[in-house]
């Protein structure tokens, strides 16, 4: 269980103390995928804890939500609607919903 902690604490330090730059209008869809993938990542440890856990569901439900997000910020940009706006939405929800059964999950542990 502390293994994806690890993994996340590590990815977090080398994005912080990276010189890369997101060019601005890659923004969008860096930021919309960013969320899908934190989604997909409070889902997989929701399950994890929950005992029902499927590499295979996650790893198709994590590529799957970044690509549907990222392709749903592009339509929008091409005709000119922010439909990110709905993919942040979308996952904002889903996130907080996962990270509320998360804490609950723990605090009756």
């Amino acid at each position: 269980m502390w293994l994806p902690f690890l993994g996340l604490l590590l990815g977090l330090s080398i994005g912080w103390f990276s010189p890369f730059t997101v060019p601005v209008e890659y923004s969008k869809y860096l930021s919309v995928a960013i969320l899908a993938a934190l989604d997909s990542v409070l889902g997989g440890l929701r399950s994890a804890q929950e005992e029902h856990f499927d590499s295979t569901i996650f790893l198709t439900g994590f590529f799957t939500n970044i690509l549907l997000a990222g392709l749903l910020a592009y339509i929008g940009d091409r005709i000119g609607v922010d439909l990110y706006l709905a993919a942040v939405v979308a996952f904002g929800v889903r996130l907080f919903n996962n990270l509320a059964i998360i804490r609950r999950n723990l605090i009756k542990k």
